[in-house]
């Protein structure tokens, strides 16, 4: 049993003073009491940890590295696709695991509580598949079990390079999988996944309209019966180009016709929607997985948060290129984006809640729902994914209730972030991984391997 005290906690009930929090063997809280006497870990502010939606972290070695113009006057999404394909053509599986452990444990010291790792780079160079198909899975799974991160493993079906089926690209092939070989690969995975951490769990990704065919798609809820589904939809306007051209409709909208949307689904992005479309998709329960810091780096647009949210759209947030891993301010982002679209302030808080505590509300509850993880909540049952912050900083002397988020997140940062449990798993102590330096150096080691293709 381990036991932490908070001056302050963020319950479901709302803020609470002197909580004792106990945690059972299992990683799940066992008892949650309301003006307890100080035992065990004492934090001046506890929080539920959300979970971290969306991750392709063997992009996080890349960042930084992509910030010139190119040949091309007009840089966009896809010259810098074409980086990313040049650049992962030299990854061994030991270097996947060394950098997906980085990005697992800066999330961690953010005060992610667990990550959804939309995992697609399967094969070897070239396209041929390592002897265990499943070999760069398992080694997502070596690096969660090395950071303690609760881990979502979704393992991505890609086939096509494009609407019109035509063969995937020479810097796409190590993603390569006709579906027979898809659920081959997923099966594996999922028996490598029974000797993780009991709070592991797996889920499907069709990668986008692109990459996977009408036919499979439309069969993923019978193919694969339980766990999330995720899913890339209407990034680009360079694909919702091709989709009208191709299927004769715009990729949410083809979605809605033609895809059993539910709240299994997660669909990654929407930055590019109509009012109709938002308003529809929103009411289909779907989560939506939004990641601000990318989405701005890569030029893809802003997401109708305000109009999602006001159907009851729910949401969670995600790294994505991990370009960035910042908590508080994808949070920031998503939020100035909104003001900045519709030239308003506090644009996502309500007549009850502050802007903070709002987004960090559906964060919570909406990153539960696309991982369908027991989390988001510090109540018994659920998984001890909980982190505390510096009550003694100047950003949060004197704060109390709603205005411990709002000045965290608009006026903090992540170093505020002093302990994180994951599923009862201390593994951030007073803001640093308890890993942390056997992890960054094998990520340096990684990175000094590859530096003839960064």
């Amino acid at each position: 049993m381990t036991s932490i005290w908070a001056e302050t906690a963020l319950l479901p009930s709302g803020w609470a003073s002197d909580v004792l929090i106990e945690v059972g063997a299992d990683g799940r809280i066992d008892a949650v009491q309301i003006g307890a006497a100080p035992d065990g870990r004492r934090v001046p502010i506890l929080l539920p940890a959300p979970v971290n939606v969306h991750s392709h972290a063997f992009q996080r070695a890349m960042a930084g590295l992509t910030e010139r113009r190119g040949p091309d006057p007009k840089d966009s999404f896809w010259t810098w696709r074409r980086l990313i394909f040049r650049f992962l053509d030299c990854l061994t599986p030991e270097q996947i695991e060394a950098i997906a452990a980085l990005v697992q444990m800066e999330m961690l010291e953010a005060g992610y509580g667990a990550s959804v790792e939309f995992h697609y780079l399967h094969h070897q160079p070239g396209g041929a598949a390592y002897a265990d198909i499943a070999e760069t899975s398992t080694r997502i799974m070596a690096a969660a079990e090395q950071t303690g991160i609760g881990l979502c493993l979704l393992p991505v079906h890609y086939q096509f390079g494009g609407c019109n089926g035509r063969p995937l690209a020479a810097g796409q092939i190590r993603f390569g999988n006709t579906m027979e070989q898809f659920q081959t690969l997923h099966a594996a995975a999922g028996a490598a996944m029974k000797g993780a951490c009991a709070d592991a769990s797996m889920g499907v990704a069709p990668h986008s309209l692109r990459a996977v065919g009408i036919a499979d798609l439309q069969s993923y809820t019978n193919a694969f019966p339980t766990g999330p589904i995720h899913m890339h939809l209407a990034e680009q306007t360079a694909e919702v180009d091709e989709v009208m051209r191709h299927w004769n409709a715009r990729p949410v909208h083809w979605a809605l016709e033609h895809l059993d949307l539910n709240e299994r689904w997660c669909l990654i992005h929407c930055t590019q929607m109509t009012a109709d479309e938002t308003i529809a998709l929103a009411r289909t329960g779907a989560v939506a997985g939004l990641c601000p810091i990318t989405e701005s780096s890569l030029g893809d647009g802003i997401f109708d948060a305000v109009r999602w949210v006001e159907e009851g759209g729910a949401f969670a947030i995600g790294s994505d290129s991990n370009i960035r891993i910042a908590l508080s301010e994808e949070l920031r982002t998503l939020d100035y984006s909104q003001r900045l679209r519709d030239g308003s302030r506090a644009a996502l808080a309500s007549a009850e809640r502050s802007t903070g505590r709002r987004m960090y509300d559906a964060t919570l509850q909406g990153g539960a729902k696309a991982a369908e993880r027991r989390s988001g909540r510090i109540e018994v049952g659920y998984w001890a994914d909980m982190l505390s912050l510096d009550g003694t900083s100047e950003h949060l002397w004197g704060r109390s209730g709603d205005d411990i988020l709002d000045s965290w997140i608009f006026a903090g940062d992540d170093h505020l972030v002093r302990d994180v449990w994951s599923a009862g798993r201390h593994v951030v102590v007073d803001g640093k991984h308890v890993a942390r330096a056997q992890i960054v150096a094998a990520y340096k080691q990684a990175v000094d391997a590859l530096k003839g293709a960064i």
